[in-house]
C-alpha cells in the first residue's frame, strides 16, 4: 500500500473507530448548558416580560413572525399561561440534566427544543451570545459529549466495574420510560399539527428518537455484535464531524468579526473600543469605564489588540503554543467585557466556543483538580468519593449515546 493510501486508510480508521475530543466536547456541553441555566434562573422573575403570552412582544405578533420566517418555537402551540410555565421550567430541567450529563442524549435534543423555542418567541432579547447559544444547541445533538465528566459516564464506569466482577447488572428501566413518554408526547404534537413551520427540526426530533430506540433494541442482543459496532461507527463520525463544525463555527465568528471591524473608521484610529463604555446600557460600572477611557493609548491597544487577535487567531491553530497563547488573550479579553461592559452571558458563551480548542492535558489537569477537590469536601463532610477516571476506561466510551 503506498503513502497516500495508507494515510487515508488511517484518518479513515481514527475518524470511525473514536469519538475524539471527549474532554473537549464536554466543556462545551458543561459551558453552554450552565450558560443557558444560569441565564434563565436570572431571567426567572422577568420570564413573564421576556418571552410570557402577555409580554411586550405579544404572542400574536410572534405568531405572525414565526410564520414568515418559519422559525420553530413551542411557545407558540398555545398561549395559555400555564404552558408557558411549564415550558419554562422544562428548559430550566433540561438545561440541569445536559449540565450533569444525565441521559445525556434526551438532554441534548430537549436542551436544543429549550433553547430554540425561548429565543424564537421573543427575537429581541440578546446580547450575540444567544446566537453562538442557537448554533451550539443544535451542534450538541450530534455529539457524544457525555463520554467523561458526566453522571452517565459515572453509571457505565459502575456497570463496567459490576461486569468485571461477574456480577448481575440490573435493567436500564428509566431510559425505555423515557424514550416511551417523549416518542408519545412527540407523536401528540405531530398529529396534531404542531409542527407547521418548517420540516427540519421535526425531522431531527423523530430521526434522533428512532435512532435511540434502535440503539436500545441491537444493545439487548448479544447476538447482534455487528449492527452494534456499525451503529457506533455512524455516532462516531456524526460527533467527530460536529466537533470540526463546532471548531469552524469559533473560527468563523472571530475572522468575520475581525475583518468587518478592520473595515470601520472607529477601529482603525482606534476609538471604537470608547463609545459602548460611555452608553448607560453597558456601563455597569461607570467608574471603572471612566478609568479605563481616560487614557487613550489603552483604548488604542485594546481596539487594536482586539482586531489582531480575532483576525490572527484562525491561522494560529496551525500551531499549538501560539494558539493556545492566544486562547488565554481571547478568554481575559472576554473576561474583562463580562465585567466592564456587563455582558456576562455573552462572555460565558464566547469562552465556551474558545474551550473547544484547549489542549486534553490542560483540561485533564483541570478534571483531576476538581476531583481532588470535591474529595477534600466530601472528607470534610465526613463522606468518601471515588476517585477520578480516565477517558481510556472502555465504560466511558459508550454512554454517548444513551438514552
Amino acid at each position: 500500500m503506498n503513502r497516500p493510501s495508507l494515510m487515508l486508510s488511517r484518518g479513515v480508521a481514527r475518524v470511525t473507530e473514536a469519538a475524539l475530543g471527549p474532554y473537549q466536547s464536554a466543556v462545551v456541553r458543561i459551558g453552554f448548558a450552565g450558560t443557558w441555566l444560569l441565564f434563565l434562573l436570572r431571567e426567572f422573575p422577568h420570564r413573564q416580560e421576556l418571552y410570557g403570552p402577555s409580554g411586550p412582544w405579544g404572542w400574536n405578533l410572534a405568531r405572525q413572525l414565526t410564520a414568515d420566517n418559519h422559525a420553530f418555537t413551542a411557545l407558540l402551540w398555545s398561549d395559555g399561561q400555564l404552558w408557558f410555565e411549564c415550558f419554562y421550567t422544562l428548559a430550566v430541567l433540561a438545561s440541569a440534566a445536559l449540565l450533569l450529563g444525565w441521559r445525556t442524549r434526551t438532554a441534548s435534543v430537549l436542551f436544543m427544543v429549550g433553547v430554540l423555542s425561548l429565543q424564537n418567541r421573543s427575537v429581541f432579547v440578546g446580547d450575540g451570545g444567544d446566537n453562538v447559544l442557537h448554533l451550539m444547541a443544535l451542534y450538541l445533538v450530534f455529539t457524544r459529549c457525555g463520554q467523561v465528566w458526566s453522571l452517565d459516564a459515572r453509571r457505565a464506569a459502575q456497570e463496567e466495574a459490576a461486569r468485571a466482577r461477574e456480577e448481575r447488572v440490573p435493567a436500564d428501566r428509566v431510559g425505555p420510560v423515557l424514550w416511551a413518554v417523549l416518542g408519545a408526547a412527540l407523536g401528540t404534537v405531530t398529529l396534531t399539527g404542531r409542527f407547521d413551520n418548517g420540516w427540519l427540526v421535526p425531522a431531527l426530533l423523530w430521526t434522533v428518537w428512532a435512532g435511540l430506540g434502535l440503539w436500545w433494541a441491537v444493545g439487548r442482543r448479544a447476538a447482534w455484535e455487528q449492527p452494534r459496532i456499525l451503529l457506533d461507527v455512524v455516532a462516531n463520525i456524526l460527533h467527530n464531524g460536529a466537533l470540526v463544525v463546532i471548531m469552524a463555527e469559533a473560527c468563523l465568528i472571530y475572522a468575520t468579526a475581525g475583518w468587518y471591524k478592520i473595515q470601520g473608521s472607529r477601529w482603525q484610529d482606534g476609538t471604537a473600543v470608547y463609545y459602548p463604555l460611555h452608553l448607560d446600557y453597558f456601563s455597569p460600572w461607570p467608574a471603572l469605564a471612566d478609568l479605563m477611557s481616560s487614557s487613550g493609548t489603552i483604548m488604542m491597544i485594546v481596539a487594536y489588540g482586539t482586531v489582531m487577535v480575532q483576525i490572527a487567531f484562525p491561522f494560529t491553530l496551525l500551531n499549538r503554543r501560539a494558539k493556545n497563547i492566544l486562547l488565554v488573550l481571547m478568554m481575559i479579553e472576554h473576561a474583562v467585557i463580562a465585567v466592564v461592559l456587563g455582558l456576562p452571558f455573552f462572555s460565558l458563551a464566547m469562552i465556551t466556543a474558545d474551550a473547544v480548542f484547549l489542549p486534553t492535558s490542560f483540561l485533564r489537569r483541570l478534571g483531576d483538580l476538581a476531583a481532588r477537590a470535591r474529595g477534600r469536601l466530601a472528607r470534610r463532610a465526613g463522606r468518601t468519593v471515588p476517585g477520578p477516571r480516565s477517558p481510556e476506561e472502555s465504560a466511558a466510551d459508550r454512554v454517548g449515546f444513551t438514552a
